[in-house]
């Protein structure tokens, strides 16, 4: 009996050392070889500071950029989750209104156009860095009259649209996305550009 205590003892010691210290720190080696930025976040540097990440939505609320998809968490990646709430929820059916008026109105949709989904119905993460096209699409006569920019620029912030979207997994899972963080980067470079050609 006191045998069989003892090597219990021993193999449960050796599972802890190995999938406990062993293995986490193996991965962690490769991750930090291999995957380098990934690992450590994905992190956004500007002027020897952290400004976000790629893979963490933030809320961008000012009128002169690309607006994420909502957040049932105000953008609190601690308790990431969704809303939770089903199809038949009024609470859901008043929150995908107040979103469709508020969409509308900031960017001057016509209230008959239809919305892509992303921007009327937060994430299950609620931190989904990315929006559809078409959403950041729709939101490019917004930026032009906020940055005061002309209408021949629409062309320059489309094509910026298009430049940074990225294909659906494997060429068929998801859709054709844009991460608003590299969006909105690349217009205030574009921004800046305009501003010293003009």
């Amino acid at each position: 009996m006191k045998d069989k205590i003892i090597s219990s003892l021993k193999f449960l010691f050796l599972i802890t050392i190995l999938t406990g210290i062993v293995y986490p720190l193996f991965i962690t080696l490769i991750a930090q070889l291999f995957f380098n930025e990934k690992a450590n976040g994905s992190l956004y540097i500007k002027d020897d500071k952290v400004r976000g990440s790629f893979l963490i939505g933030q809320n961008f609320s000012d009128s002169t950029y690309f607006h994420p998809r909502p957040s049932a968490i105000n953008y609190n990646p601690m308790p990431s989750g969704g809303s939770n709430l089903a199809l038949t929820s009024k609470l859901l059916y008043q929150q995908f209104q107040e979103r469709k008026r508020n969409f509308d109105l900031s960017n001057s949709v016509d209230s008959s156009k239809q919305v892509p989904a992303d921007m009327l119905f937060a994430s299950a993460s609620g931190v989904d860095p990315d929006i559809s096209k078409e959403a950041a699409y729709l939101q490019v006569p917004r930026i032009l009259r906020a940055r005061n920019l002309n209408e021949d620029d629409a062309v320059e912030l489309y094509k910026i649209v298009n430049e940074t979207a990225q294909q659906p997994y494997l060429g068929i899972l998801g859709m054709e996305r844009v991460n608003v963080l590299k969006l909105n980067i690349a217009l205030d470079s574009f921004n800046k550009r305009w501003k010293t050609q003009n």
